[in-house]
């Protein structure tokens, strides 16, 4: 068994990040880690790319409660770890399974009171201690946006996806600087569908990184999303599937 990790996977929306989150952590409980797969992306990925299929379950709206100014709090006696034990589901290979409501499927109280506890659980355990020996990997919503605001405090990794388009860039680099100032303490680009050693240039160039992992683009992810399942069930011998698992041994030595 490998050493614990603590992830948060970032990058543009079409990057490839729920892919590469959810390949990792299948592959990270297989080598009989406790893990965890948190989804704080607000559309739907993380699940499928698990082998869970659709979720539509709005998680932890049981798990708050309204303060008397009416913001939602966790309820007494619910931390970080009662949470995960509580209210996460079980995925392939044992990978525990948490995420908040989706926007497209819950009214706008039920998705913020889930929005609302996922938060807190999520800082809980960072500043709590708990579950030190689960590996942790997030999936963050697409952009800058939940890097600034501290969506992963449980992280001392982040890993950048980029995709060799200038859009992916421009965000990977915004990203990279707001890791920095979060203070994690690795920050590592994740070069995806690469056609050509150019495309590797260019990202690493664009990015002043080099990259950590290059995950070739490989037609089996298409085939894998279109039919709404996870690439490690659909393609398990797949290059990307090869690359991601590379990526997961090497990070036990961060």
């Amino acid at each position: 068994m490998g050493e614990v990790i603590r992830v948060a996977v970032v990058g543009k929306g079409g990057s490839g990040k729920s892919t590469v989150a959810g390949t990792l952590s299948r592959l990270v409980a297989r080598q009989g880690r406790k893990t965890l797969a948190l989804d704080s992306d607000p559309m739907p990925g993380l699940a499928l790319s698990l082998g869970l299929g659709h979720i539509t379950e709005p998680m932890l709206t049981a798990a708050v409660e309204k303060d008397l100014n009416g913001r939602w709090q966790l309820k007494k006696g619910i931390g970080g770890a009662r949470a995960v034990s509580q209210f996460s589901i079980e995925g392939p290979d044992g990978v525990r399974f948490l995420q908040f409501g989706k926007a497209d499927e819950l009214g706008l109280g039920t998705m913020f009171a889930s929005v609302s506890g996922f938060g807190q659980v999520v800082h809980r355990i960072a500043e709590d201690g708990v579950l030190s020996d689960w590996s942790i990997i997030g999936d963050l919503s697409a952009g800058t946006r939940q890097t600034a605001y501290d969506w992963a405090p449980y992280a001392d990794t982040y890993l950048v996806v980029v995709e060799p388009t200038w859009k992916s860039v421009l965000t990977g680099r915004r990203i990279v600087r707001l890791a920095e100032q979060r203070g994690a303490e690795h920050i590592h680009l994740i070069a995806n569908k690469i056609e050509s050693n150019g495309d590797l240039d260019v990202i690493e160039e664009r990015m002043d990184l080099a990259a950590r992992c290059v995950i070739s683009r490989d037609p089996m992810v298409t085939t894998a999303d279109a039919a709404g399942v996870a690439l490690i069930d659909h393609a398990p011998e797949s290059s990307a599937v090869a690359s991601i698992a590379s990526l997961a041994e090497g990070l036990e030595g961060d």
